[in-house]
């Protein structure tokens, strides 16, 4: 496992949708996730966006700033099986998102299947019950994903400090 690298790295958005929001974990996943995606885009690593059948669980909440951001909807569980899905090249994929156990679980399994090097952003991902959600990173983990955080991921992903890129992404954790 290396370290994550802009040019080689895409994020995938799993899921972060209205019908999730009564969860205990939503407002934190929903925050760590939107820093996690002005990250990418100061960074500019591409964003992927995943909607589970959105005609029930609603759309991508407006938090995550993500209005204008293609979607793909799906009824299967693994983002990378959704029609249309496509990683524009990068060998790594930064993955956050809900349910930790589920979707962003069948997405990652997926990824590491076809060869890509995947990191799960562990404070950036949840799941409606706390034990689903430390089993769910435990697993992948196991299969060979690497668990980060926010700050981790994006300090990788910076690689140094003192440019202007720096300063942006620094506001953001802070």
């Amino acid at each position: 496992m290396s370290l994550l690298r802009a040019a080689d790295a895409a994020l995938i958005v799993v899921d972060v949708q209205e019908g999730f929001r009564s969860y205990e974990c939503f407002a934190a996943v929903a925050d760590r996730a939107a820093r996690l995606i002005e990250g990418a885009r100061i960074l500019q690593v591409p964003v992927l966006l995943s909607e589970q059948y959105p005609k029930g669980l609603g759309h991508t909440v407006p938090e995550l700033g993500l209005a204008e951001q293609p979607v793909l909807e799906k009824t299967v569980f693994s983002a990378a099986r959704a029609d249309g899905f496509d990683l524009q090249g990068a060998s790594q994929a930064i993955l956050c998102g809900i349910e930790t156990h589920v979707c962003v679980s069948q997405t990652v399994h997926d990824l590491l299947a076809a060869g890509v090097e995947v990191h799960v952003i562990a404070d950036a991902t949840g799941s409606r019950h706390p034990r689903d959600h430390e089993l769910g990173l435990a697993r992948m983990r196991q299969a060979g994903a690497a668990i980060s955080t926010v700050e981790a991921a994006l300090f990788e992903l910076l690689e140094r400090a003192g440019t202007p890129e720096f300063k942006s992404v620094q506001r953001l954790i802070i």
